[in-house]
C-alpha cells in the first residue's frame, strides 16, 4: 500500500512526458522531485513558468508553493525517493538505429544513488528486451540484486502531447515488472493517478505495447498518404473517400493523409522494432514501407505545390510562398521532426521565397533555418504566390486566409466544407 502524503518520488527527465507526470503526481499530494540535466528547463522552473503545452503555468505555481515540487540536476536525491520514474529521449542513430545512451547514462545516475528497496519503472520508448537485456545489468556492475536491493517495472509512455480530452491521469497505463511483486508495486503506484491501470507479463510485452500501438498508425497513416497521391493521379478526391468509407459502422478506421508524421513517437519508435526483429532474423517489410512513404511526404507537397503554381503560370523559383503552422501538429509548441519544417527546406531548394507564420512559433533556429514568424494581415496575405496550410491550429482564421490568399495549398483538409477554385487539396 502506497500512502500519497508520505510517498517521494523522483522523475528522471522532465520534458513533454516527465513533466506532465511529475505535475500530476504532485497535484495528487505526492512529494516529487524533478531531475533534469537541461539547464534551460530548470531556469523555467526557476521562474514558475512551464515551457511545455500542457503543463499551464498556474498549475505549476501551485504544486511548488505547496512545497509538493522541485528540479534539480543532482542525482543523489534519490537516496530519499521510494520510486523513480525514467522518461529520457531515445532517438534514433545513424541510419535508423536505436539510441540508449540516455536510457544507460539515467541508470548509471540511478544505480549510484537509489534507496533501498525503491521502484524503478522505465517509461522512455525502447526496443523489447532494453529493460531485462540493458537495465539489469547496470543494477549487477553495482552489486545491486533485484527483489533485495530494488524493483524494475517497464510502463510505455502514452501522452498525445496538446490532447484535452485525454490528460496523462485518463489514459490507462501498461506495467509491466521483473517479477510480481514489481509490477503489483507499480500498479499501486500509477493508481495513486490513473484510474485505469493494465498489467501484463513481462517488461518485454509492454515494451512491445507501445511499439505496436504506434506501428499501428504508422502503417496506416503510411497507406492513407499512399492512397492520397494514387487518388491524386486519378482525379479522386481522397477526403470525399474516407468520410464516405467512414459511415461502416465496423470494420474500418478512419486515417487521414497529411504533410508528413511529426513528433516523437510515430516517426521513431516503430523502427526500434524494425531494428530489434532483424536481430531475430525477421524483416519487417510493412514498416519500412510506411516509413518510407511518410519521409517522401514533404517533398511530395512541395512538388504538388510546384504543379499548382505551374497551372496558374507561375515558376516557383522565385515564387512568395507562405508556411502556415510549422509545429508537428495542431495546438502544440512542438517541433520535433516537423513536416513543415521540411516543406520549407524542400520549397527553398526549389528557390522559393519561403515565410512562415505560426501563433505558437515566434522565430525558428534550426540548424541553419533562421526565420521569424511573419505579420497576419491582409496585405501580408495578399503578396504570397501561395499559402500552404501545414499545421491546422485552431487560432488561425482560415476564412481571413481565403479571402486574401491568392492560391491555398491545404494538407490538412481547413477548408473540407469549401469548394473554391482559390483551393488546392493534397
Amino acid at each position: 500500500m502506497l500512502y500519497r502524503n508520505k510517498l517521494r518520488i523522483a522523475v528522471v527527465g522532465l520534458g513533454y512526458v516527465g513533466f506532465p507526470l511529475a505535475v500530476e503526481f504532485a497535484k495528487k499530494g505526492v512529494s516529487v522531485v524533478g531531475i533534469e540535466i537541461d539547464h534551460g528547463r530548470l531556469e523555467h522552473i526557476r521562474r514558475k513558468e512551464s515551457y511545455i503545452t500542457d503543463v499551464q503555468t498556474r498549475e505549476l505555481r501551485g504544486i511548488l508553493a505547496k512545497g509538493k515540487f522541485s528540479a534539480t540536476a543532482d542525482f543523489s536525491v534519490l537516496k530519499n525517493c521510494s520510486a523513480v520514474l525514467v522518461c529520457v529521449p531515445t532517438p534514433l542513430k545513424g541510419k535508423n538505429l536505436p539510441d540508449i545512451s540516455y536510457i544507460k547514462d539515467a541508470f548509471n545516475s540511478i544505480a549510484k544513488n537509489i534507496k533501498k528497496r525503491a521502484l524503478v519503472i522505465l517509461e522512455s520508448t525502447t526496443y523489447p528486451g532494453t529493460t531485462e537485456e540493458e537495465i539489469l545489468p547496470i543494477f549487477k556492475r553495482y552489486n545491486l540484486k533485484h527483489g533485495r536491493d530494488f524493483y524494475l517495472c517497464f510502463s510505455p509512455e502514452r501522452i498525445d502531447p496538446g490532447n484535452k480530452r485525454f490528460p496523462v491521469n485518463k489514459i490507462p497505463k501498461v506495467v509491466g515488472g521483473i517479477n510480481t511483486r514489481a509490477t503489483r508495486m507499480a500498479v499501486s503506484l500509477y493508481k495513486l493517478i490513473i484510474d485505469k491501470v493494465v498489467p501484463v507479463s513481462s517488461p518485454r510485452a509492454a515494451e512491445t505495447v507501445k511499439l505496436l500501438e504506434n506501428t499501428f498508425r504508422l502503417i496506416n497513416i503510411g497507406l492513407i498518404d499512399e492512397l492520397a497521391m494514387m487518388a491524386h493521379k486519378m482525379k479522386i478526391d481522397i477526403w470525399e473517400v474516407v468520410k464516405a468509407a467512414s459511415t461502416k459502422p465496423f470494420g474500418f478506421m478512419p486515417f487521414y493523409p497529411g504533410p508528413g508524421v511529426g513528433g516523437h513517437c510515430i516517426p521513431k519508435d516503430p523502427l526500434y522494432l524494425h531494428w530489434k526483429a532483424k536481430s531475430f532474423g525477421f524483416n519487417s517489410r510493412f514498416i519500412r514501407l510506411a516509413s518510407e512513404v511518410i519521409s517522401y511526404m514533404p517533398e511530395y507537397v512541395s512538388v504538388r505545390i510546384q504543379e499548382a503554381l505551374q497551372e496558374r503560370g507561375l515558376k516557383i523559383n522565385g515564387a512568395r510562398v507562405l508556411v502556415v503552422g510549422v509545429t508537428y501538429k495542431k495546438d502544440v509548441r512542438d517541433l520535433r521532426k516537423s513536416p513543415g519544417i521540411d516543406i520549407i527546406k524542400n520549397l527553398k531548394l526549389k528557390g522559393a521565397r519561403t515565410s512562415y507564420f505560426d501563433p505558437f512559433i515566434p522565430y525558428l533556429k534550426i540548424n541553419d533555418l533562421h526565420l521569424q514568424s511573419v505579420a497576419f494581415n491582409k496585405d501580408i496575405l495578399s503578396k504570397f504566390d501561395c499559402v500552404v496550410i501545414a499545421a491546422d491550429h485552431s487560432k488561425i482564421n482560415y476564412r481571413y486566409i481565403l479571402n486574401y490568399a491568392k492560391l491555398i495549398f491545404d494538407t490538412r483538409n481547413a477548408y473540407k466544407v469549401i469548394n473554391n477554385s482559390k483551393v488546392v487539396r493534397l
